[in-house]
């Protein structure tokens, strides 16, 4: 199976229910299609970078899943389909990976932010008063 990772913006004017149907739509889409979901983050209302549709806000939904080939291909045509969504974009997160792992990497917080970065302290200061 392969890994993607699908990033969508929702229209921010639904309502709490209207919003929550796109989300599990989506979900419940991937699932039907023989794909494995291991992720879905749901990160609010947030601004546009530029109006979309003639929208400034809308609220971001991050999707990581594992799927074949096609099921990408049947993602996309529903995405483009949905008045709801102003944007979407998939991309694919690897080749041949087992989805069980990549559910027990997520609960184990294997994947926090930040992992690979180097922390830098700076001492300048120490010893002035």
């Amino acid at each position: 199976m392969r890994y993607y990772e699908n990033l969508y913006i929702v229209k921010p004017t639904l309502s709490d229910e209207d919003y929550g149907g796109v989300v599990s739509k989506f979900n419940e889409l991937i699932e039907k299609n023989a794909g494995v979901m291991i992720k879905v983050e749901e990160w609010g209302k947030k601004s546009l970078a530029y109006d979309i549709k003639k929208f400034d806000k809308g609220f971001y939904v991050l999707q990581q899943f594992c799927g074949e080939p096609g099921i990408m291909e049947e993602l996309k045509r529903y995405l483009g389909l949905d008045d709801n969504i102003l944007k979407y974009q998939i991309i694919k997160l690897g080749d041949q990976v087992d989805p069980e792992k990549l559910i027990a990497e997520q609960g184990e917080g294997k994947e926090t932010p930040g992992a690979g970065e180097e922390t830098v302290e700076d001492n300048s200061m120490e010893g002035e008063v």
